[in-house]
């Protein structure tokens, strides 16, 4: 845990370690969604399993705050980012959460109604289609838009940061 919170910083490794706890949830997320339907699912194992993992996350943070951290620059270092630098990276995430938005409903959704509607050459049916595609289109380029100029800014820091050393 010191070397991962030494390479990321505090935030870096907050946001990484989430993940224990994150990944069960969407897999909860998704069980409950096919549940009522093909009772194959079991929400309930996933769920805990997310609790479980949350309350283990929530102690490794806890214990993280009495790990000495070298002061160097970090990418993802809340305390160090300009103000250019922590928008265009709330962007990045924000754009993400819509492409993770879109693949959770591609996974979880029957699409035969609508592909069914498309090839029948129903016009509502291939406008929900092209804004589907559109969105996806969208929120693709908002990531890697805004991971730019959110490299650009934290390049810029570093410059910074070199200058007055």
């Amino acid at each position: 845990m010191t070397g991962l919170v030494e390479r990321f910083g505090r935030t870096g490794f907050a946001a990484l370690s989430s993940l224990i706890w994150a990944v069960p949830m969407a897999a909860w997320a998704g069980s409950s969604d096919l549940s009522p339907i093909d009772k194959t699912a079991y929400p309930w194992v996933a769920l805990s399993i997310g609790l479980v993992m949350l309350v283990l996350w929530i102690a490794l943070l806890t214990r993280m705050r009495t790990v000495p951290v070298t002061p160097r620059q970090r990418r993802f270092d809340l305390s160090q980012m300009s103000r250019s630098e922590k928008r265009w990276t709330l962007a990045t995430t924000a754009f993400g959460t819509g492409v993770i938005a879109w693949l959770n409903a591609a996974a979880t959704v029957d699409w035969t109604p609508l592909v069914s509607g498309v090839t029948a050459g129903k016009a509502g049916d291939v406008i929900f289609a092209l804004a589907l595609a559109a969105f996806l289109v969208a929120v693709l380029a908002g990531v890697a838009l805004s991971w730019r100029k959110a490299s650009a800014a934290y390049r810029e820091r570093l410059s910074r940061a070199s200058l007055s050393m």
